[in-house]
């Protein structure tokens, strides 16, 4: 590279870094939101937060990334302008076309990490993600319960103590459970029992020689029963609405599918780092402004493009899951003319005037 395209390649890859790391940040806080209303309900378990936390930011590295590059490139290019810089370099013979390498340099490595996260780090994530949540689920240790305290069990399900855990977390010794359901509150205690993760069951306690006290305060309405072996499912568990299972899929396994959310899931995969490719090349023409310009305004205009083009490409993705749409078609159709549309901006962005020589 010349001493210029070092120059420009630094710029950029400032920007862009800079640019990914607060809307890293800004992503990290809504996950974290998210991760703690699940803990909350109990479909994740306290102890495994930074573990979900980080495995889920990998899933959202996808659709953070492109729109990183793109808001970084194009106020990079937007301070060249504003500075006069590429007036300077156009004086020298080097206009905007000739800025293709140091483009490069920055647009390849975005789209082959994008490529890596969507192809392969994004799914192994979510398949450990939720296997660690599997096993976790079947222990109490790893739930946050420790013996010989109150705790409260997630969604306000009711209290719980045991007295003794052993050490792989699924059985116990002395139990107290006591919960409350329309005004009638249960209490149940048990010698002994154990944590049992049972297919659509879900997660209950299996309890031996306990007892069981059941009504209504106000009524003075009670119901003693003693049991030598009782199930009490736990209430803390709660389906997923809506979750989309093929996220943990594997690339691979997608490939040979042939039914339509499968390949909707396959097209997205494949759509997103080429996206970034897009997005580059649209940068550079897009930044180009006055020197007295006002430069936050592309900002603007860089969501838009990208909010936009993020909405048609989950439309198209719902339709070719639902079967509207061709899977030949997948989501070329979007992506194919914006490819086009930044080439020819591209490549007629900031031509510069032949020298014209004197007879």
């Amino acid at each position: 590279m010349l001493l210029i395209e070092r120059y420009l390649l630094r710029q950029f890859v400032q920007s862009v870094t800079a640019v990914a790391v607060v809307l890293l940040l800004v992503g990290l806080g809504g996950l974290l939101v998210d991760l703690m209303s699940d803990i909350a309900r109990g479909q994740v378990p306290a102890g495994l937060l930074l573990s979900q936390l980080g495995l889920r930011s990998i899933q959202v590295l996808p659709l953070l990334l492109p729109l990183a590059l793109f808001v970084g490139l194009l106020l990079a290019v937007g301070r060249l302008y504003g500075d006069s810089e590429m007036a300077v370099l156009a004086s020298v013979g080097l206009g905007p076309r000739q800025l293709w390498r140091p483009l490069a340099a920055v647009t390849i490595p975005v789209a082959l990490l994008v490529a890596a996260a969507s192809l392969w780090a994004a799914p192994a994530g979510a398949r450990l993600a939720q296997r660690m949540v599997e096993d976790a689920n079947r222990s109490f240790l790893v739930a946050g319960l420790e013996a010989g305290r109150f705790i409260e069990l997630p969604g306000r399900g009711g209290i719980l103590y045991v007295g003794e855990i052993d050490t792989e977390g699924s059985r116990f010794g002395r139990m107290f459970v006591q919960s409350e359901r329309d005004g009638r509150i249960d209490v149940v205690t048990a010698s002994e029992g154990e944590l049992i993760l049972e297919g659509e069951r879900g997660r209950y306690l299996l309890l031996r020689d306990g007892f069981r006290v059941e009504g209504d305060p106000a009524a003075r309405d009670f119901r003693m029963m003693r049991f030598q072996e009782n199930e009490l499912q736990v209430p803390d568990r709660e389906p997923e609405v809506g979750a989309d299972e093929l996220n943990a899929v594997a690339t691979g396994a997608l490939l040979p599918a042939t039914a339509p959310a499968a390949r909707a899931e396959l097209h997205w995969r494949m759509v997103t780092p080429l996206l970034v490719l897009v997005l580059g090349v649209l940068a550079l023409p897009l930044g180009r402004g006055e020197p007295r310009q006002a430069r936050y305004g592309r900002i603007l205009a860089a969501l838009l493009i990208y909010i936009n083009a993020m909405i048609l490409l989950v439309l198209g993705k719902g339709w070719l899951a639902v079967g509207m749409m061709p899977a030949w078609l997948g989501l070329w159709w979007l992506l194919l003319p914006m490819a086009a549309l930044a080439t020819w901006l591209f490549a007629t962005d900031g031509r510069l005037p032949r020298r014209r020589v004197s007879a």
